[in-house]
């Protein structure tokens, strides 16, 4: 009887060994020693996630059923009559050329710096003056804008009621949702493999810790373009949709450049009269870049020496009137012309990944509800919109496709991780916000 060798089987290597050139046993054997390796991960930068930031300044989460969300502000009580000259003899000023409004009427008295003037005819889109001192003149350059201020009305003896009134006016605002997603796929090779890292409770499954870090990717893109999203007509069949930045930036207060460096108290002081002007809230969660946050610091530690401000002296309404639940949250706080400004920074800023290169250095945000103009209810400043209807949510979907890991919808050899949400921001009352810009 023959027999055949197995041919898988080399033979063990004879080695002339030399002890005088001995280094170590790896002259001996070679690649099957166990590595020493550390299987601890380590958190190189941290808890990297930026999500939360909306949730942390009250933003409250609502459901939706249309294509878009629309909302309700009210116009100002009193506005300005805004017109242009007519270049002869400055006590006639023209509406419509720049599309302005009528909102005065006859026998109104309006005020221009410190002159008054007496609306005597209004034809069309011109409205005559009178001043009440007899000689005041608004400019007589050509098409030179003019604002004026309605102060009240002046009627003879015996003269009838204004021939028209005013009707309360409210401005309705529209903002569409955005729909986002993502996906994370591994096949079933790799989600059997064991790694050298530990990635929590003894697993190694390396495709555990990327699917993690997509979903976390997902979120913190969610929540940024609820922050920095803007409406767009350049992108077929894509209308985007308004975040907290962009409504700022429309139609709220923006402190930019040297007025947003806060080198001194004058600069906290002019945003205050920006404040009083939109009828700011008592209390203003401040988030800032670290190079603001710092700033801040010096220029209240300079106030304080100074004995120009209250340092930390405020109220706290916001957390229960309690100082010590603000320091515990990581605010600072001081006040200034009566308004309390609690100041934390803003990890999403300071992230050199993400918007530590970008023009903005923080923003400042009413602690406050705002009432709706429509209902005349109390609502939050920011509210997070999704979809929902009938039990059906789009505020964070996720479901698997594939043949692996429980998923049976597929013939795929992988397993594929999908996520998508509908979601929108709307700013209330954006004129009481601010953005610091750099």
């Amino acid at each position: 009887m023959a027999f055949t060798s197995p041919s898988d089987f080399n033979p063990a290597l004879i080695r002339n060994l030399d002890m005088t050139k001995y280094v170590s046993l790896g002259d001996y054997i070679d690649e099957v020693n166990k590595p020493d390796n550390r299987e601890a991960l380590v958190k190189t930068y941290g808890n990297q996630g930026i999500t939360g930031f909306l949730q942390m300044v009250g933003a409250v989460k609502a459901q939706a059923v249309a294509d878009e969300v629309q909302y309700w502000e009210e116009a100002r009580l009193h506005q300005k009559q805004t017109a242009l000259t007519d270049g002869t003899t400055g006590l006639i000023i023209e509406v419509g050329t720049n599309s302005d409004a009528i909102v005065c009427r006859e026998n109104d008295v309006l005020l221009s710096g410190s002159d008054r003037f007496y609306v005597s005819d209004i034809t069309g889109n011109q409205i005559t003056l009178v001043a009440l001192d007899g000689s005041a003149t608004l400019s007589t350059s050509d098409n030179a804008s003019v604002s004026l201020a309605v102060i009240g009305n002046l009627y003879a003896q015996g003269s009838d009621q204004p021939s028209g009134s005013f009707e309360a006016n409210v401005v309705k605002r529209t903002n569409p949702f955005m729909i986002m997603k993502e996906v994370y796929k591994v096949s079933g090779s790799q989600a059997t493999n064991i790694g050298w890292i530990d990635l929590g409770n003894g697993d190694y499954r390396w495709y555990v810790k990327s699917e993690a870090d997509t979903r976390q990717r997902f979120l913190d893109k969610r929540e940024m373009m609820l922050l920095l999203g803007e409406k767009t007509s350049a992108v077929s069949g894509i209308s985007g949709s308004e975040g907290y930045f962009a409504a700022i930036e429309d139609r709220g207060i923006v402190a930019s450049g040297t007025d947003a460096d806060f080198a001194s108290l004058a600069d906290v002081d002019a945003i205050v009269v920006e404040l009083d002007k939109q009828g700011g809230a008592a209390e203003y969660a401040m988030y800032v870049d670290r190079a603001t946050d710092l700033a801040i610091d010096d220029m209240v530690a300079q106030g304080v020496s100074a004995g120009t401000t209250a340092g930390i002296a405020g109220q706290f309404g916001a957390f229960n009137n309690d100082k010590d639940m603000a320091v515990a949250l990581g605010f600072r706080t001081f006040s200034r012309g009566g308004y309390t400004f609690h100041k934390h920074d803003f990890k999403l800023l300071n992230d050199p990944t993400l918007l530590a290169d970008a023009d903005f250095a923080g923003v400042m945000i009413p602690m406050a509800k705002v009432a709706d103009a429509k209902t005349g209810e109390k609502a939050p400043a920011l509210e997070i919109n999704y979809k929902a209807s009938n039990g059906y949510s789009r505020e964070m979907e996720h479901w698997m496709t594939g043949s692996i890991l429980g998923a049976k919808n597929a013939t795929e050899d992988s397993v594929q991780f999908n996520y998508r949400s509908e979601c929108n921001l709307i700013t209330r009352a954006a004129n009481r916000h601010v953005l610091l810009k750099k």
